[in-house]
């Protein structure tokens, strides 16, 4: 019962993370996951979760998506997240520990140092979809690379979060196929992951409160923050 409790309070908190700034939401609850049901479970789980919470963002911003930026970055995104996936199924699980732990703090990084000084032009977006996509089947969740790209079109906040959501959706859902088709979620992924969802349903929606009232750029510092933490404790628990 304890475990369930951290689960769904840190699948909302996660949620709302996601919500309000795009993504690191599912790299924030992927390590809560990790230590409870271990890695191999936890990155079906956490799909099956972020379908939900994906879903819930796109209906909040559903006036605002933006079409074009979102077919060009699916275009690539599909094919290289089916292959990522594949490959997921045969990596060892320590070193997708250690990769997303790098993975977060490089990323963080990236967005000080280069970020704000690239434009992303939507043709840009094919590049942006084939990287995520393949990290994405790889290593569970992509989130920040792909709201990198979204962020560089100068979208409103909502459009910003409805248009990265409804990739991340499309990107969830194929990777629910594959792993299904390999055995990897029975019914305790898909109850953990039921059970997940209903909490980032209801973080979307706060997310877009903290949009409304929040400073973005002070959520932004903060949001770094815990991605930092996150990595480093993505790559400890790897190296044990």
């Amino acid at each position: 019962m304890t475990d369930l409790i951290l689960i769904f309070l840190i699948a909302f908190l996660a949620a709302t993370i996601s919500g309000a700034a795009g993504f690191g939401g599912a790299l924030l609850l992927l390590p809560v996951l990790t230590g409870i049901v271990g890695i191999k479970a936890a990155v079906p789980i956490l799909t099956i979760g972020q379908i939900f919470g994906n879903a819930s963002r796109i209906w909040f911003g559903r006036k605002e998506l933006k079409w074009k930026p979102i077919l060009l970055f699916l275009l690539t995104a599909i094919p290289l997240t089916i292959i990522g996936s594949y490959l997921f199924t045969d990596i060892d699980s320590k070193k997708i520990k250690i990769g997303i732990g790098v993975f977060l703090i490089m990323l963080v990084f990236y967005r000080r140092i280069k970020t704000k000084k690239i434009g992303i032009g939507e043709k840009g977006m094919l590049i942006g979809g084939g990287l995520t996509g393949f990290l994405s089947g790889l290593a569970g969740s992509a989130g920040p690379l792909g709201a990198a790209f979204f962020l560089g079109l100068n979208l409103t906040a909502t459009a910003y979060v409805a248009s990265e959501a409804f990739t991340a959706l499309t990107m969830h859902l194929t990777k629910t196929i594959v792993y299904n088709k390999y055995s990897l979620i029975g019914q305790t992924e898909l109850y953990y992951g039921l059970f997940i969802g209903i909490a980032m349903i209801l973080g979307s929606w706060a997310g877009k409160k903290i949009i409304e009232k929040l400073s973005r750029d002070k959520f932004i510092i903060l949001l770094e923050f815990l991605l930092i933490i996150s990595g480093l404790q993505m790559i400890i628990t790897g190296l044990r």
